[in-house]
């Protein structure tokens, strides 16, 4: 899973009362894949991806799939509007 999907099912963890921590894969590249895992520590920690995507899906039934990506969201944005300075 990339940065935006793990960001999600993060929220759902919490929300669910599930364990696991999710963090990237290779600690110095947070751009790369990311994982859940057991505890924070990257020399002891154990994956159980799987797993929680497995509990993630069970408990939330059909309300389990990723948002969808940016470019497919209907709805109102946020930004700023810069003026032109004419």
């Amino acid at each position: 899973m990339d940065a935006e999907e793990a960001r999600y099912i993060d929220a759902v963890l919490r929300r669910l009362g599930l364990p696991g921590v999710v963090a990237p894969e290779d600690p110095d590249n947070p751009a790369g894949p990311w994982r859940v895992y057991d505890q924070a520590d990257p020399d002891s920690r154990t994956d159980m991806t799987a797993r929680t995507l497995v509990s993630v899906t069970k408990a939330l039934g059909a309300d389990a799939s990723p948002p969808a990506p940016k470019a497919q969201r209907n709805g109102p944005s946020r930004g700023f509007i810069i003026p032109p300075n004419d």
